[in-house]
């Protein structure tokens, strides 16, 4: 078996996961950028902090995109939409460390300092910035300390859903303060602490993380285990070997290939669910020739969307028309995908003045059930590509660079990334992955359309589903029309475990979440 861990750390994992019916080990994809989510937007790092070290206001039951009470045991909406009260609950603990014990409880200043903090840096924090909160947030009060009042610029019709999400994290302002004071701020997002159901234990790079019940959560009889362990494993089928084993007994992201295998073997449980997701190739709409939306169409019909999905997905796949996936509400069915044709493309180029045409296409190193191999799916490109004249590099790097690198205005080429929805809205889509706000950070395409913006800052201030969709839908003709990416693919999610896991639920905004999950003796 490949080992992607040193022989003592290695040695510890198996001994826990055979020796206690208390450890959940599972087997994560890849190695977190971080411990503090709101610096990133990558599910992998969610799944190690928000997921675990940290709470939120709201939450999303687990399994649904219902917000039901997390930090908050209740909240208020004024009639204008414009302000939003929320009441602590009282005497939830934060964790400790050997650097940090709390003196108090959770109060309103974490509350405020958790958003604060996004507000007064910008550039830093991806999500917050993407999704215009610092516009948004107005101001923020504290009339006890178990009272939090937001004031917002204009009504939020995903306000409370976005309370939920991974970016709000609340984290302890005390902690915070003091690490700044001892000169080492790192140690947020290196050694969190949180009020979740998990602490933080340590964390092994690329291969360990570890985490033990936290025994003050304020939620009885969460967590169900003792400790919980993600041990980091990169390689999907070395995932599927450690599950047989029973070295682990969880691991997202199966290859499609193995997953027959998986649903006939009797140790092993497969769940599956529709995935709340899409996967895309995004142009640099700001980069020559791809700032012409005629030469995006061209290379949109180039793609033999049927042959990925047949060779990638494997049959857990369907070919992706719109940047929001069916299952999601005011989703336009009315819109036609891009054809396959070839020689109409070669013609669109030759129209559109290109020749000769040199690029790069990203390939991203993780697998996701929206793009389960994407060094395949980029080599299938790149072939469909060529048969156009248009000559195709293929670059990967580690996952926290990829991402990095990959929203920098001036980055080359186009990039194959894609998106699990955080809050069953639409907006979570078309404003984080295509609104002005994400240009340089989640805007893959940094792509700021003046057209579509209008729309979906409009459809965001309106109260109903009802009212919302036909703006949601004209903005979905827009982008067809545009194509700042490449749509490729929606997913069905498959989740492996052992069968004596209890409780596990898969979640349709795509987490890994283990409080509630259980051992059977």
């Amino acid at each position: 078996m490949t080992k992607l861990f040193t022989t003592t750390a290695l040695s510890v994992l198996c001994l826990a996961g055979a020796a206690s019916a208390q450890t959940l080990v599972y087997c994560s994809e890849a190695s977190p950028e971080g411990f503090d989510p709101a610096l990133y937007t990558s599910g992998t790092t969610f799944d190690a902090s928000s997921h675990t070290v940290y709470d939120h206001l709201v939450e999303f039951e687990t399994g649904t995109t219902n917000v039901v009470p997390g930090l908050a045991e209740s909240w208020e909406v004024s009639e204008d939409g414009m302000t939003y009260t929320f009441n602590l609950r009282e005497g939830v603990k934060f964790h400790s460390n050997d650097m940090f014990t709390p003196s108090r409880d959770l109060t309103a200043e974490d509350v405020i300092y958790s958003f604060q903090r996004q507000i007064d840096t910008e550039g830093t924090w991806e999500y917050f910035q993407s999704m215009g909160m610092g516009d948004l947030i107005e101001s923020m009060e504290a009339p006890d300390d178990l009272t939090v009042v937001f004031n917002l610029t204009r009504p939020e019709a995903p306000f409370i859903a976005n309370m939920a999400m991974d970016f709000a994290s609340i984290v302890s302002a005390e902690y915070a303060q003091a690490m700044e004071e001892a000169g080492t701020p790192e140690m947020v997002n290196q050694q969190p602490i949180g009020t979740g159901p998990f602490e933080f234990v340590d964390y092994q790079t690329d291969a360990v993380i570890r985490y033990a019940a936290n025994e003050d959560y304020f939620v009885e009889g969460v967590p169900r285990v003792e400790n919980l362990v993600f041990a980091i494993t990169p390689d999907a089928s070395v995932r599927y070997q450690r599950l047989q084993a029973g070295e682990c007994h969880v691991m997202p992201y199966p290859a499609p290939a193995d997953v027959e295998a998986m649903q006939a073997d009797e140790n092993i449980v497969v769940m599956e669910q529709e995935g709340l997701n899409v996967g895309y190739l995004a142009y640099n709409t700001q980069q020559a020739p791809f700032d012409n939306p005629d030469v995006r169409r061209a290379l949109n019909m180039a793609i033999d969307k049927q042959a990925i999905i047949d060779v990638v997905f494997q049959g857990s796949g369907q070919a992706a028309t719109n940047p929001i996936p069916p299952t999601m509400w005011s989703y336009n069915e009315s819109i036609e995908d891009d054809p396959y044709d070839p020689e109409a493309a070669r013609q669109m180029l030759a129209d559109a003045g290109v020749e000769d045409l040199s690029m790069r296409i990203w390939a991203m190193p993780v697998q996701r059930p929206y793009n389960p191999n994407a060094r395949r799916m980029a080599e299938l490109i790149q072939e469909d590509f060529s048969e156009i004249g248009v000559d195709v590099e293929i670059v990967s790097y580690e996952w926290g660079e990829y991402l990095e690198r990959s929203s920098a205005v001036d980055r080359d080429g186009a990039v194959l990334l894609g998106w699990t929805g955080d809050n069953g809205d639409p907006d979570n889509f078309l404003a984080v992955l295509l609104g002005c706000d994400g240009v340089g950070a989640s805007n893959r395409a940094q792509w700021c359309h003046e057209p579509f913006q209008e729309l979906i800052d409009e459809a965001k201030t309106l109260p109903t589903q009802e009212e919302r969709t036909p703006l949601y839908e004209e903005a979905q003709v827009i982008f067809k029309e545009q194509a700042p990416w490449a749509t490729i693919a929606h997913s069905v999610v498959f989740m492996p475990m052992r069968p004596e896991v209890e409780n596990y639920v898969v979640h349709p905004l795509g987490g890994h979440i283990f409080h509630e999950v259980g051992l059977a003796e």
